[in-house]
C-alpha cells in the first residue's frame, strides 16, 4: 500500500502534535495561579467568582461542537494554530482587565480557544497515530499534563524569580505562539487529513453522510462519551474536591492540601508518557479494565485509610489507573465504521467534558447531604462500572 506522506513528514507531525498539546497543557494551567488575583482584582465573592468561571466553560462547551465542522472544513492545523493563538492572547488580558464584564467575554473567549484546540489536537493526533502505525495518544496526552504541571507552577516561578506578573504571563504567552507558529508547517494540511481518514477509516464512513449527521446519537457514540464522562469527571472531583478532602477529612495542614492533587498529576503525567508502550505490548480493552479497577483500589485507599500518606498513596493509584483510559477512547471515536472522526472526536469530547465541569458540583451535592468520603465512594462505585461497561463491549 502505497505511503501518504514519507516517514520522515509523519515524524514531524507527530512531534508537532506533542507541542501543541504541551501548548494547551500550558495556556490552560497558567490561569490557575491568576484566579486568586482575578478575584482579588475585582473584589468579587466566592459566588460571582464561580459565576464568572463557568463562562470559561461555557466557551468551551459551545465550541467543542462547532470544532468538528471546523476541522473538516478547514483542516485539524489551522484550526489549532487559530485556537492556540486566540488563548496565547487571552491569556495576558485575564490578568489585567479591570472590569467584571470585560473579564467574562474574554474568560468566554479563552474557554472557546481551549474548547477548539482540544477536539482539533485529538482529531489530529489520531491521524498522526494511524499513519504511525503505533500507539501515541497516551503520550500526547502526557504532553499535555506536563504542560500543566509547568503551566501551574511556571507563573509563580518566574514571578518568585523577581519578574513582573504582567511580564511573566506575556512570557508565557509569548512561548505558546512561537511554538504554535513554528510547528504550523509541520502539521498535516487538510488534503493529507482527507486521505488518512479515507485511509483508515472502515469503508461506509465517508459515504455515510446520515450517520454522519446523526453520529451523536449513535450508540458506540454514546457508549464512549459515557465512558470518558466517568473517567473526566473523577478527575474533575481530585481537582476541586481532594485538597479539602485532605484538610476537612484527613486533618493536613492548609498549606499541604494541595499535595493531594499535585500527586495524582504528576503520577498521571508519568505513565501517559510510558502509556503507549503499555497499550501496544496488552491492548486497549486490557489497559481500560485494569486502570479502572486500579483507580477505583486508589480511591477506596483514600476513603479508608487512617493516614495521610495512604490518602495520597490513594491519589497516586487512581493517577496511574485513569491516565491512559482516555487516549484510548479517542483512538477509537477515530476508528468507528460509519462515523467520520470530525463527528465522533468532537462528540465525546463533548459529552467527557460535561463530567470534568458538571462532576463537581454533583459531588458537592452527595457531599452537603451525605458526607465528601461518600461521594468518593460514588466516585469508586463508577470506576468500577466503567470497568465492567468496558469490560463487556470495549474493543479490545
Amino acid at each position: 500500500m502505497e505511503a501518504i506522506l514519507p516517514a520522515g513528514d509523519v515524524s514531524k507531525a507527530n512531534l508537532a502534535t506533542r507541542l501543541i498539546f504541551l501548548v494547551c497543557g500550558l495556556g490552560m494551567s497558567s490561569w490557575a495561579p491568576m484566579i486568586p488575583l482575578a478575584k482579588d482584582r475585582l473584589a468579587l465573592n466566592d459566588a460571582n467568582l464561580g459565576l464568572l468561571l463557568l463562562l470559561l466553560g461555557a466557551g468551551a462547551m459551545l465550541m467543542m461542537p462547532t470544532s468538528g465542522w471546523l476541522v473538516s472544513r478547514f483542516g485539524s492545523r489551522i484550526v489549532m494554530a487559530g485556537a492556540g493563538l486566540v488563548m496565547a492572547l487571552a491569556l495576558p488580558l485575564l490578568l489585567i482587565l479591570p472590569s467584571v464584564a470585560a473579564m467574562a467575554v474574554t474568560l468566554f473567549i479563552f474557554g472557546a480557544g481551549i474548547g477548539t484546540i482540544d477536539v482539533a489536537m485529538n482529531a489530529h493526533g489520531v491521524q498522526v497515530q494511524n499513519l504511525s502505525g503505533k500507539p501515541i495518544m497516551s503520550s500526547l496526552h502526557g504532553l499535555f499534563s506536563v504542560g500543566g504541571l509547568f503551566g501551574s507552577l511556571g507563573l509563580g516561578f518566574l514571578i518568585k524569580l523577581g519578574l513582573n506578573p504582567v511580564f511573566a504571563i506575556v512570557s508565557i504567552a509569548g512561548l505558546m505562539i512561537v511554538i504554535t507558529l513554528t510547528q504550523f508547517n509541520n502539521l498535516f494540511p487538510v488534503a493529507i487529513e482527507r486521505r488518512a481518514i479515507a485511509r483508515f477509516s472502515a469503508p461506509d464512513t465517508q459515504s455515510a453522510t446520515d450517520k454522519q449527521r446523526f453520529g451523536w446519537l449513535s450508540g458506540p457514540v454514546l457508549f464512549l462519551g459515557a465512558m470518558c464522562f466517568a473517567i473526566f469527571l473523577a478527575e474533575g472531583a481530585i481537582l476541586d474536591w481532594s485538597a479539602i478532602f485532605l484538610r476537612d477529612i484527613k486533618a493536613i495542614t492548609p498549606e499541604f492540601a494541595g499535595a493531594g492533587y499535585a500527586a495524582f498529576s504528576v503520577a498521571m503525567a508519568l505513565m501517559r508518557l510510558t502509556g503507549d508502550k503499555l497499550v501496544a505490548r496488552l491492548n486497549g480493552k486490557t489497559v481500560v479494565v485494569a486502570g479502572s479497577l486500579l483507580g477505583a483500589v486508589g480511591l477506596l485507599i483514600a476513603i479508608l485509610s487512617p493516614w495521610v500518606w495512604g490518602a495520597m498513596a490513594g491519589f497516586v493509584l487512581l493517577g496511574l489507573g485513569a491516565a491512559n483510559i482516555v487516549p484510548i477512547f479517542f483512538s477509537e471515536a477515530g476508528r468507528l465504521p460509519g462515523i467520520a472522526p470530525t463527528v465522533s472526536i468532537p462528540a465525546i469530547t463533548t459529552i467527557g467534558y460535561t463530567g470534568l465541569l458538571a462532576g463537581p458540583a454533583l459531588l458537592g451535592f452527595i457531599a452537603q447531604h451525605f458526607s465528601l468520603p461518600t461521594a468518593f465512594g460514588f466516585l469508586t462505585v463508577l470506576l468500577l462500572l466503567v470497568a465492567l461497561s468496558y469490560g463487556v463491549k470495549g474493543k479490545a
